[in-house]
C-alpha cells in the first residue's frame, strides 16, 4: 500500500500534488472511504467526526472533490459480514485515515479486521493525519496521553506505546505548533532518543511519501529527522 502521511490534511499544494501523483489520477476521478473512528474518545468527538466526514474540518481532507466518498466506521465492522464492508476497501482508491487518539483508532483497526487488510492491498493510498498517520508507524508518540481516555477496566491500554508497524520510521505531527506545548524539538527529541527507528518531526505543511519502502519529505513548512 502507499502512504501519505500528514500532519495537517492535504494543507498546501505540494503535498496535494504528492497525493494526486500517488493515485495515478486526479481527485476528482478518485474514491475515497474516510475513517473518523480515532475523534470519539475526546469529548465533543462526535462533532468533529461530523466535521472531519462533512469536509468542515481545519484539516482538509473529505472536502477535496472526491468523485465518491463513503464513510468507514470502523467499531461497526466487527459486527457486520465481510462482504458488507472488505470490497469497499479493496476497490477504493484512497483511504483517508483522520486523526484523534492513537490508541484507540489503532485498537479498532486491529479488532476490526482493517489493520490485516491493508497489508493485502498493493495500489491503494492510505490518507493519514495525525492520529492517523501516527497508527501505522511502530510507535505512539501520543501514548500518554491516549491513556487519559482509557474507560476504566479496560485493557485497551496494553502496549500503548506500539501501533501498526506498517512503516519502518516513526512521526511525530504538529512541530511547533503553539497549542500543543509537547511539540518542540527539544521534547521530541527527548523522545526520539528513545526509539530504534528513525523519527521524522513534522509540521502541519508537511509529508511523508512512502512507496516501496521509499520515503520522501513532501514539505513547504518545516521538519527535522532524529537518526534511529
Amino acid at each position: 500500500m502507499k502512504h501519505l502521511l500528514t500532519s495537517g490534511g492535504i494543507s498546501n499544494p505540494s503535498i496535494e500534488q504528492a497525493l494526486v501523483d500517488l493515485l495515478g489520477k486526479p481527485i476528482a476521478e478518485a474514491s475515497a472511504l474516510i475513517v473518523a473512528t480515532g475523534m470519539y474518545p475526546f469529548p465533543g468527538g462526535s462533532g468533529m467526526a461530523r466535521d472531519a466526514i462533512t469536509g468542515a474540518a481545519s484539516s482538509p481532507l473529505a472536502g477535496l472533490g472526491w468523485k465518491s466518498l463513503g464513510v468507514l466506521e470502523l467499531t461497526a465492522l466487527p459486527t457486520l459480514r465481510d462482504e458488507a464492508w472488505v470490497p469497499d476497501v479493496q476497490e477504493t482508491d484512497a483511504l483517508l485515515v483522520y486523526g484523534g487518539d492513537v490508541l484507540y483508532l489503532v485498537h479498532w483497526m486491529r479488532e476490526s479486521g482493517l489493520a490485516e487488510l491493508l497489508l493485502t492491498l498493493k495500489d491503494s493510498v492510505y490518507v493519514g493525519v495525525s492520529a492517523g498517520s501516527i497508527a501505522v508507524t511502530p510507535y505512539n508518540c501520543d501514548a500518554e496521553f491516549d491513556l487519559e481516555f482509557v474507560p476504566e477496566d479496560s485493557d485497551m491500554g496494553r502496549d500503548a506505546e506500539r501501533a501498526l508497524g506498517h512503516v519502518d520510521v516513526a512521526l511525530y505531527p504538529h512541530l511547533g505548533n503553539p497549542e500543543m506545548p509537547d511539540t518542540t524539538l527539544e521534547n521530541i527529541g527527548r523522545w526520539a532518543d528513545r526509539i530504534p527507528v528513525p523519527v521524522y518531526a513534522i509540521d502541519d505543511d508537511t509529508a511523508l511519501r512512502v512507496e516501496n519502502g521509499k520515503i520522501d519529505v513532501i514539505s513547504e513548512g518545516t521538519w527535522k529527522l532524529f537518526p534511529a
